[in-house]
């Protein structure tokens, strides 16, 4: 879709179908400069300012979802996406269903700690960076958990009849969003963050069609050559739980300390809680709800 279509058209029936589609049951990922993270400060906290951009020319959808298993054995760690996110098996969610089928609580409680993550890709427009201002007026790509997706769904979907929906990936009537991150027991807390009032992204156009022209395709992440095969996520997880001999070569190691590096480093990355990734059925009908209404409109 060209910039100048972009301004006509916005596109909710896509973001319907979409979610529709994800409603329904569910790469390999590189630390790599595309990726905007905030950066707290000494107290713990961190603030920025962005905005939520819509889908890249060529794509109907704003967004990807991506499903990940992250969790330490007796082998090391095992950081890996999950092949459930282009809907094959894995080997991870195979296991843990066996595990929570066993009857026993010890099992169940393995399966919880190895449970597979949802995150949410998407390209964002830096509005403010007080840490890294350099990273101002700049486009990236941005990876957040189910908290701030609840808040994008909420300003869509306001639960009040005196709020007015917002679609916040418009570049003229979406609103730029206030990222307040604290550290809440430990863990990073998302709830202060919130939404501004509805405006353009910029009084100049021309501004407002350089990120748009700046952002970064969403769909190669969908690739199935961005994953690892079943068979070589099988033999890694076997290697982390301590269940299969290593028979590497120092090299075929080597190699793997690497890839493990290349990885993204969870430790560092903002948390969204520890929310599990299960979603009501009423909160998916009341969104596909919302969609129906807006499309219809």
């Amino acid at each position: 879709m060209s910039f100048s279509a972009l301004k006509k058209q916005s596109n909710l029936n896509a973001l319907l179908d979409e979610f529709q589609k994800q409603s329904s049951p569910e790469t390999k990922s590189f630390d790599d400069d595309r990726f905007w993270k905030p950066e707290m400060d000494k107290s713990g906290n961190g603030f920025a300012v962005i905005r939520f951009l819509p889908a890249p020319e060529g794509e109907e959808i704003p967004w990807i979802r991506m499903f990940s298993h992250s969790f330490q054995g007796p082998g090391g760690w095992y950081i890996e996406n999950s092949l459930t996110t282009i809907n094959k098996n894995d080997p991870v969610g195979e296991m843990n269903r066996r595990l929570w089928n066993s009857g026993s609580e010890a099992d169940k409680d393995t399966a919880r700690k190895q449970k597979r993550k949802l995150s949410y890709y998407t390209n964002i427009y830096v509005v403010a960076d007080p840490k890294h201002p350099e990273n101002e007026g700049k486009v990236f790509l941005y990876k957040f958990g189910k908290k701030i997706f609840d808040k994008v769904m909420e300003a869509m979907q306001p639960q009040f009849e005196d709020e007015t929906p917002v679609n916040p990936f418009d570049l003229w009537k979406g609103a730029n969003f206030k990222l307040k991150i604290r550290k809440v027991d430990g863990y990073w807390n998302y709830d202060k963050s919130e939404f501004d009032v509805p405006a353009p992204l910029d009084k100049d156009e021309s501004v407002m069609e350089k990120a748009y022209n700046a952002e970064h395709k969403l769909k190669p992440f969908h690739d199935p050559s961005n994953f690892k095969t079943y068979d070589e996520l099988k033999e890694k997880m076997e290697r982390v739980l301590g269940e299969h001999r290593d028979n590497r070569t120092a090299e075929q190691i080597a190699q793997d300390v690497e890839d493990s590096f290349s990885d993204p480093d969870v430790s560092k990355a903002p948390f969204d809680g520890g929310t599990p990734m299960t979603e009501s059925a009423d909160s998916s009908s009341d969104t596909m709800k919302y969609f129906e209404k807006l499309a219809a409109s």
